[in-house]
């Protein structure tokens, strides 16, 4: 079965730029029900897709081979990638084997409702959410249910099945229709908009049907089951670029933090910045009433919480990323993982390359380019300063103009010689941003203790041993005004 394919199977064809557009569609009710039809068959036949891999998956593990497979070192690559290559032929846990099992299944009224090539799309997700589970880069996978279903759907050529056209309409400009089975949905376009008749204008590899739940059935374009339609066509080429975005050719060096942003170009001025700015303050309050509610859950149920006030079960085994295990509470207020996705969305729709530099063969917070020495750094230490003579300086702001004049083509490493000149102009840049930093957080701007900087705002008493009292109301213009005064000493 394995060798078939690999003897008719095709060279692979060159990648090319790709970008989407979305377009709402406009469906009546019969049109609704036909497409709820397709989409519940689509979920039924999925989830037998998953099922029935879910079982090659676990027989294959069950093998002793196996465990003899993994046993193999990760410094035999050949060795280890043909035993686990040999395993998943056997068992049939690949891309072209689910496409037969597709094959197989896609019998009887599943045939009415899925082409053959929305079937090899659906069998080709599910081996990627299983292959995941197999990589160890997921736990399990989410079976679709009834009440959920499936939101979407694709075909993967734009010459039949489910695909897009546009026809000649009104006003000389041309109307477009998603084409499924016999249902013509018609797209709503507004041409006067740039972005949709740049896309319009490239060629289109293949649509994607998404439904997706509205506020309510009577909002805009909801059916009766308050939901709507939008048709996703995947284009050959650049996306739009307002004239507003305008497109840079320098080289940028980026340090992210879990709430700090280090950014240092080769030519343009350096910026260290925290990330989510404007969602601190709401985080403040969140906290506050999170403690709040924490006491008052330790206060109802005492016998969960020993005399340290600790909880006596504790949650095991939940599978968190290094961040996510160390800096939850950050992580979930300033998702940088979330940002890392749109820098490369974006890079890659600018033309640009994104060169994500591996930590732990650079360890760019430990080089020192005056010396070339690796010096480990404790995390409470936010300073780079060197007995050679580089620093001090701040150690995000350094690391990012370390990865800033990297050298792709030498694997990334770092050497002396990358740095003597660009040093010369750079550490200026450096001590400014830091300054500008400094001067904001003294402004009352918080930031975040991996910057280096002192805490802003915090009044400290005239006298280390009275504390001083800031009295708040309500003045009659309607503004803040606060009355400090220090109380007297006690008298005997």
């Amino acid at each position: 079965m394995g060798n078939k394919h690999t003897e008719e199977r095709k060279p692979s064809r060159t990648k090319t730029p790709t970008f989407q557009l979305e377009l709402p569609l406009v469906a009546d009710a019969g049109q609704v029900a036909r497409l709820g039809a397709h989409l519940e068959v689509g979920r039924q036949f999925y989830n037998a897709l998953l099922s029935a891999g879910q079982r090659r998956l676990r027989r294959m593990r069950a093998d002793p081979a196996w465990q003899v497979a993994r046993a193999i070192p990760r410094t035999q690559k050949q060795e280890r990638r043909a035993a686990f290559s040999a395993l998943r032929e056997s068992y049939g846990f690949s891309e072209y084997a689910f496409h037969d099992l597709a094959k197989a299944l896609r019998v009887s009224w599943l045939a009415e409702h899925l082409d053959a090539v929305l079937a090899q799309t659906l069998a080709s997700r599910a081996y990627r959410a299983l292959n995941r589970v197999c990589l160890g880069k997921a736990r399990r996978v989410r079976f679709k249910s009834k009440s959920r279903g499936l939101s979407s759907i694709q075909n993967k050529r734009s010459d039949t099945s489910m695909r897009f056209v546009l026809e000649p309409g009104a006003a000389g400009r041309p109307q477009g229709y998603l084409l499924w089975h016999h249902d013509r949905l018609r797209a709503l376009i507004d041409w006067d908009d740039p972005v949709v008749s740049h896309g319009l204008a490239h060629e289109i590899k293949y649509a994607r049907l998404v439904r997706r739940r509205a506020s309510s059935s009577r909002a805009q374009g909801a059916d009766r089951e308050g939901e709507r339609y939008f048709v996703q066509l995947v284009l050959t080429g650049q996306p739009h670029h307002k004239p507003r975005h305008t497109i840079g050719t320098d080289t940028i060096g980026l340090d992210l933090g879990p709430q700090s942003l280090a950014i240092v170009p080769r030519q343009a001025e350096a910026r260290l910045v925290p990330l989510c700015a404007e969602l601190r303050p709401d985080a403040q309050a969140i906290r506050r009433l999170q403690r709040k509610m924490d006491r008052q859950r330790r206060a109802a149920n005492p016998e969960h919480y020993d005399d340290k006030g600790r909880p006596k079960k504790r949650a095991k085994g939940i599978a968190y990323k290094a961040w996510q295990k160390r800096y939850g509470r950050s992580v979930g207020r300033c998702a940088p993982g979330m940002l890392i996705d749109h820098l490369r969305r974006t890079v890659a729709s600018t033309g640009g390359t994104l060169h994500e530099v591996p930590t732990r063969t650079t360890k760019l917070s430990q080089y020192c380019h005056g010396c070339g020495a690796f010096v480990p750094k404790p995390l409470w230490q936010r300073w780079h300063q060197c007995p050679c003579g580089v620093g001090p300086v701040q150690r995000d702001l350094y690391s990012a103009f370390l990865a800033a004049f990297l050298d792709p083509a030498a694997d990334c490493i770092p050497s002396c010689a990358q740095y003597v000149i660009p040093w010369e102009g750079a550490e200026a840049r450096l001590l400014a941003a830091h300054e500008r930093a400094t001067q904001r957080a003294k402004e009352g701007q918080v930031m975040p203790r991996s910057m280096g900087i002192p805490r802003a705002g915090a009044r400290l008493p005239k006298s280390p041993s009275e504390a001083t009292q800031e009295l708040l109301f309500l003045s009659s213009r309607g503004k803040v005004e606060a009355w400090k005064h220090r109380p007297e000493p006690s008298r005997l």
